[in-house]
């Protein structure tokens, strides 16, 4: 019998996160490639570190796509995240690209069949499950939809410079009591954020404490010793210079 009663935890990263960066940089590659040929392969795998970007991965293209293209989309996305730090930075970030063409014999696996069957492979396999539900209107579970509604609330706050304080990499975690199967309340919220230097971390919670406040239905704030800002200190030095990233980790 399922349990109708219990605590249940979603974590979200910022769009500066480490991977999330790397995301970011494949899937910008991939519409650049897409947009001058609709039926393009592109299996992308980006690292960043230390004001460094490294592509890797296969290509097949009808269309053509220089190298400078390449670097211009690499760089914009990381421009838009808001990376401008000495560590990481859009601009002198070194970018090596080792983007080669599709080998044939990982082609003759994902091109199309033939025969009355048509059998089309995705070259890696993986296993992915997930589900709607009425809780949000995002249909999503609660406690993902405000982890990532707090996210979303601080990176707007630092674009616009509301809130310069804020830098890019960030986590949220939020924990929902559950109750006959429904959400009744927040029991913690943790949020970790990177920050200007020289922001003490009581100013950090102070900062963050409106945009939680703004994201959870009233009432469902944590009580104080259940809001975690920066639980591990001083988080200045973050993003690829923090820790490496990667995609598909």
């Amino acid at each position: 019998m399922a349990r109708s009663s219990y605590l249940f935890t979603s974590e979200s990263v910022s769009e500066g996160h480490p991977d999330k960066v790397c995301d970011r940089i494949s899937d910008a590659i991939l519409d650049l490639f897409l947009s001058k040929d609709p039926v393009a392969r592109v299996a992308c795998e980006t690292l960043t570190t230390t004001n460094r970007i490294v592509l890797a991965g296969e290509v097949r293209c009808a269309g053509e796509i220089n190298d400078d293209e390449i670097e211009s989309v690499v760089r914009r996305a990381v421009r838009d995240i808001g990376y401008e730090q000495d560590g990481f930075h859009w601009n002198t970030a070194e970018l090596h690209n080792f983007l080669h063409e599709q080998s044939a014999d990982i082609a003759q696996g994902v091109d199309e069949g033939a025969g009355s069957f048509v059998d089309e492979g995705a070259g890696d396999q993986g296993i992915m499950f997930g589900f709607a539900c009425d809780e949000t209107p995002e249909l999503m579970p609660a406690p993902i939809t405000y982890s990532h509604q707090i996210l979303k609330e601080m990176a707007r706050l630092r674009k616009t410079g509301e809130r310069p304080e804020f830098e890019p990499d960030a986590k949220s975690q939020v924990t929902l009591k559950y109750e006959n199967g429904r959400p009744v309340g927040v029991t913690s919220v943790v949020v970790s954020t990177q920050h200007k230097d020289g922001v003490s971390l009581d100013d950090v919670r102070e900062l963050v404490r409106p945009v939680v406040q703004s994201v959870l239905p009233d009432g469902w704030f944590p009580p104080e010793d259940e809001f975690y800002v920066n639980p591990t200190g001083k988080f200045v030095i973050g993003g690829p210079d923090g820790d490496a990233g990667l995609t598909g980790r």
